[in-house]
């Protein structure tokens, strides 16, 4: 498994529920490019319309050598999901507080997959609370190292 874009802002102004794994629709040089490295996540998101799953603002940047320059970097790409989970993802996003949050993308048995997440929005005082609670661990840690 080969990591080609991380969201951690999400892990950060989210509380992560539960993670899916899906496919992206994708077209040939997009793929190409994405195996590079060549993508980022940080300002997407997810979305339904009509019962379908879609991440929107996903930039892939174009493949140079490519025969087709007219595709748009920031499309609206389909995500590949079964059913009965895109039910369940479209029915938690309808009550209060929940969204879907792209985690990362990566590349599994020569596949471009999505890991997205149904996230609860953390309030400010949770995001201090995180952040003094990782840094007595970082403090923890060196001083089991030193001692």
């Amino acid at each position: 498994m080969k990591q080609l874009a991380n969201n951690k802002k999400a892990f950060h102004d989210y509380f992560i529920e539960k993670k899916y794994e899906a496919g992206i629709e994708l077209l040939g040089s997009e793929v190409k490019s994405m195996k590079q490295g060549k993508v980022s996540i940080k300002e997407s998101y997810i979305g339904d319309r009509n019962g379908e799953m879609f991440v929107y603002g996903m930039h892939v940047t174009p493949f140079k050598e490519a025969y087709e320059q007219t595709i748009d970097p920031t499309r609206t790409r389909k995500l590949l999901l079964h059913k009965k989970e895109i039910d369940t993802l479209i029915g938690k996003k309808t009550q209060d507080g929940y969204t879907i949050v792209p985690l990362s993308v990566y590349e599994r048995d020569g596949l471009v997959k999505i890991q997205i997440a149904l996230a609860k929005g953390k309030k400010q005082y949770d995001k201090r609370e995180t952040i003094k609670r990782k840094e007595a661990d970082r403090r923890i840690d060196r001083a089991l190292k030193n001692y």
